[in-house]
């Protein structure tokens, strides 16, 4: 066999090996990786790309090479997650650097941390000043997570007592001018019902790049042509125009008759819309 038919070969089976045994790993960003990880990661990388082009090396010392490294990182991979004590061993555990405000100097040079680059972190956390910190750890990974104090901390709905809507993750309906009818039927809708509301918004199947169904079941898309503008959603706005028209009807009659009964009657309807109004109007908010 010529070398380099042999090369490409090994090649191929090497990539095809790297694949498989990448799979093994948890799916995380390269950032999120500990050490061990990306050193066993890198290890196989090298035993692979070195064994595809030294054609000197037999096929069965990489095969060795590659039960030991590939076997030893998983069998290290499934006993962390048996085993706390190992697992914090490993890949090590969360340390404070800052505790009730206060910066922990001790635990910054356990773990060899600069001034320059805790503030870059804080950064990272879109937080710049030290003050505003109530507590931060250090992970394993080097990444700082960071608690902001409870002023800084931006507010919530949950705060207010106000009622919000549930979330549901949007679907996505269209993609490449494509029908996805999965996701259509997690819905429970149609493609009749999808081909309808695209033209009531004269856009058709195949002009549509991307469209997605919001947690309201409301469709929003994007065109191939960015020229093009894309009309916004209507019902909701038209649903809390309904509400508030209906509650207004029902206090202008109340007022145009002399019918003691019905203007009670009618005062109570316009009552009720407004509460009804009330509790729709959140869910009507974009």
């Amino acid at each position: 066999m010529q070398g380099w038919i042999e090369v490409a070969l090994r090649s191929f089976v090497g990539l095809l090996l790297f694949l498989a045994i990448a799979r093994l790993f948890a799916r995380k960003p390269i950032g999120e990786t500990s050490q061990l990880e990306f050193g066993l990661i890198a290890s196989v990388a090298v035993i692979l790309a070195i064994g595809s082009i030294q054609l000197s090396i037999p096929i069965s010392y990489l095969i060795v090479a590659l039960v030991i490294w590939a076997g030893g990182a998983f069998g290290i991979l499934m006993f962390s997650l048996k085993n706390a004590t190992f697992r914090s061993a490993i890949y090590g555990k969360g340390i404070p650097i800052m505790k009730d405000g206060k910066i922990l100097e001790d635990n910054m040079k356990k773990q060899h941390l600069t001034t320059d680059e805790l503030l870059r972190k804080l950064r990272t956390k879109q937080v710049f000043q030290v003050a505003d910190v109530e507590f931060a750890v250090l992970e394993g990974n080097g990444e700082l997570n960071v608690l902001v104090k409870k002023e800084q901390q931006p507010i919530t709905a949950k705060m207010l007592h106000h009622q919000v809507p549930p979330i549901k993750e949007p679907e996505t309906v269209i993609m490449d001018g494509k029908i996805l009818h999965e996701p259509m039927s997690t819905r429970g809708l149609s493609e009749e019902w999808l081909k309808t509301e695209l033209e009531k918004m004269d856009a058709i199947v195949e002009n549509v790049f991307l469209a997605q169904i919001d947690e309201y079941g409301q469709l929003t898309f994007d065109l191939f042509d960015d020229i093009l503008q894309v009309p916004q959603p209507t019902e909701l706005p038209l649903l809390e125009a309904s509400i508030k028209k209906a509650q207004a009807d029902m206090e202008l009659f109340a007022l145009d008759t002399e019918n003691a009964q019905a203007k009670q009657m009618y005062k109570w309807c316009a009552e009720q819309m407004k509460q009804v109004h009330e509790v729709v109007s959140p869910f009507t908010k974009s």
